[in-house]
């Protein structure tokens, strides 16, 4: 595999013309150790003062996708109720009345998102934050025809990226189609080929919006659909050896991605590999060579690992607040970046707090730090992109990975301040 062609570093990727990039999430190991319990003085500092919520609760919905035949993301509903007492102990809940959750689980299927989105309409919570989840546009479709509003990890359906009550934390232009077009004009490639997991979620941004973006950028695009739970992926990806290399981009779960890299491997591909950081697991550095994975340049919306803020603060509120949620899972990240920057969102809430009096406060609030993400900021305006205002955050992380498939230091692209 020598003379491989994916040896960027991050760094590289700042002078490179990353404006607009889409769905994002965190790099890290999904092992089994418990959460990092951080020394007591760092623990109390990073959770802040006391700062006790009292009162009437305020509910507030959490859905997943949990657990299913194809994947198991259950941690998220640990991480939620573990930030929820966070927000409780130091941060006055919301609008200084307690949180209280109302949780339902998807397993990855429309028919039941549908009914976790009725099921919020029908327990009468305020708001809703909602993690990686296969079937969000089915989740959201009751939410928002019931003007409750709802903060999404990250979404891509141009019909709810323009819904007033509808909020997403990931730069919708960040990763799948911008940072292969990066990554192929510092290479001098011509080509880029997206290996996607067929779900419904991904699929408006990879076949809809990334033709036209690749087209611009003077590159020849092609996009290999295949479907969950293919464990050999060798004769959808014969092709990708013909002609000269270009960018392999691979959006998917870590078992799809370990199938993808292992089948790019078996066809003898020896380009450029990029991937979205859901890809990379301790799953994933078990099943893959590392000379596969070096070099390798990931999109995050979070760090994972290392001693950064908002990694301490993650930490400080798992390790106080949780029971064996594994610091490094991405999933688990991801509910406390979605969580947290929904009570963000609503800090100073004041009066009656209603849906659509937390909408209003959400689309009022100044620009902000968002919690556990590596140093993005969050402002809920609608002006990040205007022509999708359920936008609140512009850009993203990159970082690349070394042999032994570890992310190295995260770089933030493309987070310009949001205007008035």
């Amino acid at each position: 595999m020598a003379g491989r062609r994916h040896r960027r570093t991050a760094g590289t990727l700042l002078t490179a013309p990353l404006a607009l990039l889409v769905l994002t999430t965190a790099c890290g190991s999904d092992s089994d150790s418990g959460g990092t319990t951080a020394k007591p003085s760092a623990t109390t500092n990073a959770l802040g003062p006391v700062d006790r919520a009292a009162g009437a609760p305020v509910k507030i919905g959490i859905v997943s996708d949990g657990k299913s035949a194809a994947l198991d993301n259950s941690v998220q509903f640990d991480v939620a109720d573990a930030t929820a007492k966070w927000l409780n102990e130091h941060h006055g809940g919301i609008g200084g009345r307690p949180v209280e959750l109302v949780t339902c689980e998807t397993q990855g299927d429309p028919g039941k998102g549908t009914d976790c989105g009725n099921q919020m309409v029908e327990k009468d919570v305020v708001a809703v934050a909602i993690g990686e989840s296969a079937v969000g546009d089915a989740v959201a479709k009751p939410l928002s025809d019931a003007d409750i509003p709802a903060m999404f990890y990250g979404l891509t359906t141009p019909a709810l990226l323009s819904d007033p009550t509808t909020f997403t934390i990931s730069d919708p232009n960040f990763a799948i189609q911008q940072l292969p077009i990066a990554l192929a004009k510092a290479e001098n490639l011509k080509k880029v080929t997206s290996v996607v997991i067929d779900v419904p979620a991904v699929l408006p941004s990879v076949q809809d919006v990334a033709p036209r973006l690749m087209k611009a950028a003077g590159l020849e695009y092609t996009l290999i659909r295949i479907p969950p739970g293919t464990a050999d992926m060798t004769a959808q990806l014969q092709g990708v050896t013909s002609g000269t290399p270009g960018v392999v981009f691979v959006v998917g779960n870590d078992s799809f991605c370990i199938s993808a890299f292992n089948g790019l491997r078996a066809v003898g591909y020896d380009g450029n590999i990029s991937a979205l950081s859901q890809c990379i697991s301790d799953a994933t550095r078990k099943a893959v060579p590392g000379d596969v994975l070096k070099g390798m340049t990931i999109a995050a919306s979070m760090p994972t690992g290392g001693d950064d803020p908002s990694t301490v603060l993650y930490n400080a509120v798992i390790g106080t607040y949780g029971k064996g949620i594994p610091a490094d899972s991405a999933v688990a990240r991801g509910m406390f970046v979605t969580f947290a920057g929904l009570a963000t969102a609503l800090e100073g809430i004041k009066g009656d707090i209603t849906p659509a009096t937390a909408a209003a406060a959400i689309r009022a609030m100044p620009e902000k730090e968002l919690p556990g993400a590596g140093g993005l900021k969050l402002r809920c305006n609608g002006k990040a992109f205007p022509e999708t205002p359920a936008v609140c955050v512009r850009g993203g992380l990159t970082t690349t990975l070394d042999s032994d498939g570890q992310p190295t230091d995260f770089k933030v692209l493309g987070n310009s301040p949001i205007p008035n």
